[in-house]
């Protein structure tokens, strides 16, 4: 049993935390706005930045089947007490909380104000995050400055999971073995 809830965790996990990870950092670059008489190639494309969200949102629901069955594990090994897994539960947690209060937000927000800009974008005033349209309220420099914040954010996010990746894998303290 062990070995089934050990192997659809570590599959939960590449196939649910993998997209996210992905579609998160990709997301700032395509929700930027380009720099006012910057006439050069960009990457600003709101319905790739939609798109992008909208597999960060049905992942992270998926999502919870990663520290469900990990726990599960956990507990048919014996080592919901062990210090690695412990760390790798309160890293878990804080990438979540991460991911629920500040990346989908920031992405929510940078569509809803990218959604009525106009021709420069992908339709003026289209609904492109589900939310209703943007209020166009912040400046281009400011969404320029949101999609940085965003990136570092999704940054944090990314290095928690290869930190709590890490500790799977070695495990420091553990006696069942590497």
């Amino acid at each position: 049993m062990t070995k089934l809830l050990l192997s659809l965790h570590v599959l939960a996990s590449i196939l649910a935390v993998g997209p996210i990870t992905v579609a998160a950092s990709m997301f700032p670059r395509y929700a930027k706005p380009p720099t006012p008489g910057d006439d050069g190639p960009h990457d600003h494309d709101l319905r790739t930045a939609a798109f992008l969200h909208k597999i960060c949102r049905g992942y992270a629901v998926v999502g919870i089947a990663v520290p469900v069955l990990g726990l599960a594990t956990g507990a048919q090994m014996g080592v919901l007490g062990d210090a690695w897994l412990m760390a790798s539960i309160v890293l878990t947690t804080i990438a979540a909380a991460l991911l629920m209060s500040m990346v989908l937000p920031g992405q929510r927000e940078l569509l809803e104000e990218g959604a009525g800009e106009g021709p420069a974008g992908t339709g003026a005033g289209e609904d492109l995050a589900g939310t209703g349209a943007g209020s166009g309220a912040l400046t281009v420099a400011e969404r320029r400055s949101a999609a940085v914040r965003l990136a570092m954010t999704t940054g944090m996010f990314n290095l928690l999971w290869a930190t709590v990746v890490v500790l799977m894998i070695v495990r420091p303290g553990s006696t069942t073995g590497a």
